[in-house]
């Protein structure tokens, strides 16, 4: 029987792998050097033609040998029957990670976190965890409740970038920020009418920005425990931009603290 150390170091890899389906998705992924796949799965009522010969070819060049499953069961390893086109992919990814993890061995130097509350949009949510791996984010807070499931399309909107991203898993925000408040990170949330500007404020310390849902802005719970709420100035009668461009410009604004 293995022992909980066993145990322990087995989910912590798990941790660090997202499961990609979808034949085009899963044929990008095996022909990246850059990635390493754990397991390759293939429904064994599949026909070896077309893309899925690409896929099995690129998959022996590398030397990954495919798991066989009935479609019911490849189905489960997906979480997407309907759009897995009988095939998926286990991707390691070491910048993942569990949040609680994360603040337990919270780095000593000022962090910047992001954390997504409601971005249910995949491809605003694959453009913010690209601009965030580019900046100074040093990782994303991302709730697996409220927010859009890591699947082709938010892949395809990171341009491949989610694979690296520094993804903090949790199960819901609120809970999350309570926790990262009570590790020594104030919270800063997001709003159209704060009166403090993004640009001039900074942060003593650890930070986390708080973005909210693409019509609803930050839920009232989240907000409600924020340490300051902080706005961008806008003209000409702009009221609000589109949050994937809100998150650029908080991730390349930790600059004007270099």
């Amino acid at each position: 029987m293995n022992g909980p150390g066993d145990y322990t170091a087995r989910k912590a890899f798990f941790d660090r792998v997202l499961t990609v389906y979808g034949r085009k998705p899963v044929l990008e992924a095996l022909l990246d050097p850059a990635l390493t796949l754990h397991a390759l799965h293939i429904a064994d009522s599949n026909r070896d033609g077309g893309v899925m010969a690409e896929i099995l070819r690129a998959a022996q060049r590398r030397g990954v040998e495919p798991r066989y499953h009935g479609r019911a069961e490849l189905a489960r390893i997906s979480r997407n029957g309907r759009q897995d086109q009988g095939v998926a992919a286990d991707i390691l990814c070491p910048a993942f990670q569990r949040l609680e993890d994360y603040l337990e061995k919270l780095p000593a130097p000022p962090q910047r976190l992001l954390a997504l509350d409601g971005i249910t949009n995949p491809q605003n949510l694959g453009m913010i965890i690209r601009s965030a791996a580019a900046g100074q984010i040093d990782g994303i807070v991302l709730a697996k409740r409220g927010n859009a499931a890591l699947g082709p399309l938010v892949i395809k909107a990171s341009a491949g970038t989610v694979y690296r991203a520094p993804l903090l898993a949790c199960a819901e925000l609120p809970a999350a920020l309570r926790a990262c408040k009570t590790a020594g990170i104030s919270v800063c949330s997001l709003r159209a009418d704060a009166s403090e500007s993004l640009f001039s404020h900074r942060p003593g310390g650890h930070c986390v920005y708080v973005l909210g849902n693409e019509t609803e802005g930050v839920s009232a719970a989240t907000d409600a425990l924020a340490d300051v709420a902080l706005g961008i100035p806008m003209r000409n009668g702009v009221e609000s931009l589109n949050v994937a461009v809100t998150a650029s410009l908080i991730a390349f604004s930790g600059y004007l603290d270099k």
